[in-house]
């Protein structure tokens, strides 16, 4: 199946943006995708899992026999979508929407799919947001408050709503990013938090060992998804993802399998660990 897109330049003027007007759309699952039942019986919470790899996430999860519930800021109707394509692979999903910046909302959420399921078995931590500026001096402190609030104080805010919830075998997976390795200029705090969440991924891991929760974590390189035309010009979104040795962005399908390998037994021997699909840029991390 050939992966090779052209974007268009399209820009969107709100994020985290709405993938059901992005042209192309992203691919979500690959029609030869065949479900194994690795996850069956499990249950996962995923946040931004209305869209873009939370999305293709929700429903390899669901074509791998898991009941999913998915965490949204205000994307209706994408949440809705996702909920269509993990209910026509035979499972149940719940929508939560709801601010993942509250630590009241975070304990909430879990709690909700607790209720709605009986338990939980896998969390998704993904959601997240960023802002180019072109130097450190632009970055105002709301900005940099909101960044880290999204992207990595969520991430202690549902892992400790979770942990009562989690046992022997059951995972917990951050999304990090490849920016966390080779750095961005231009997203200088989205990629802060993204080394921060590398290194809460391993010292995670080791804290929750003795519970047999194993904790890894997922470096996309660049994805298409909605946040790119919600984030850059038309100018770099035309040219997104071209300066990798594959010379195109990823597709979120080509990402989800990472997660449903982590989340999974085959992975019962690794933890504290990051994969990488990013086109195939080395980071050495």
């Amino acid at each position: 199946m050939s992966f090779q897109i052209e974007t268009h330049g399209q820009t969107q003027s709100t994020q985290p943006g709405i993938e059901g007007i992005m042209d192309p759309a992203p691919v979500v699952i690959r029609d030869n995708y065949r479900g194994s039942g690795k996850l069956q019986g499990r249950t996962a919470l995923i946040t931004g899992g209305d869209s873009g790899i939370g999305r293709s996430v929700a429903v390899h999860f669901a074509r791998e026999g898991a009941d999913v519930a998915i965490v949204y800021l205000d994307e209706g109707q994408d949440a809705a979508d996702t909920k269509t394509m993990v209910e026509a692979e035979g499972r149940n999903c719940l929508l939560i929407q709801g601010d993942i910046r509250s630590d009241v909302f975070c304990q909430e959420a879990v709690s909700r799919t607790v209720a709605e399921f009986g338990k939980l078995n896998i969390l998704v931590n993904n959601a997240a947001e960023q802002h180019p500026k072109d130097s450190v001096d632009q970055i105002s402190a709301e900005q940099l408050h909101d960044t880290f609030a999204t992207n990595i104080f969520s991430f202690f805010y549902f892992t400790q709503a979770a942990i009562p919830h989690l046992g022997q075998g059951d995972t917990v997976i951050n999304t990090t990013s490849i920016t966390a390795y080779h750095g961005s200029p231009s997203l200088l705090d989205y990629s802060s938090t993204k080394g921060a969440i590398v290194a809460y991924t391993r010292s995670l891991s080791g804290s929750l060992a003795e519970k047999g929760i194993r904790v890894n974590a997922v470096a996309p390189g660049p994805i298409w998804t909605p946040l790119i035309p919600s984030t850059f010009d038309s100018e770099r979104v035309e040219k997104f993802g071209k300066d990798t040795p594959f010379k195109r962005p990823g597709q979120p399908c080509e990402v989800a399998p990472c997660y449903v390998f982590l989340a999974s037994e085959d992975a019962s021997y690794m933890s504290g660990q990051v994969l990488h699909p990013n086109g195939g840029q080395v980071v050495n991390g």
